[in-house]
């Protein structure tokens, strides 16, 4: 998840490129509503992820994904490298399973 876009485990297969809709997404800052754009799939490696790029979104809904991005960044939960430790041990460990956990199931899922 950034600003820009994201992905999503679509478990009814991909939608096609493309192809725009709207997404409703809960973070700890409240509800956030977009309007996006489907682009390619296997996202992050993942076979059933599906990137999307939001096209547009009312300013509220903005400021809490803008929120929520920066907050996951300081927790270590991003691309991002850190500029400073995010004071919780425990969250680098859970950043690097997430990422093993991704490329695990990259190989594992069928491809479709």
């Amino acid at each position: 998840m950034s600003i820009s876009g994201g992905s999503a485990v679509l478990s009814r297969g991909p939608i096609p490129a493309g192809t725009v809709g709207d997404i409703a997404l809960r973070t700890m800052f409240g509800k956030v509503t977009a309007h996006i754009e489907f682009l390619q799939t296997c996202a992050d490696g993942v076979p059933l992820a599906q990137a999307f790029r939001f096209l547009a979104m009312e300013e509220k809904s903005s400021e809490r994904l803008l929120a929520a991005t920066q907050m996951m960044e300081q927790e270590g939960l991003s691309d991002v490298p850190p500029t400073k430790s995010s004071g919780h041990p425990a969250t680098e460990t859970l950043s690097l399973l997430a990422d093993s956990m991704r490329r695990l199931a990259a190989h594992l899922l069928p491809k479709r």
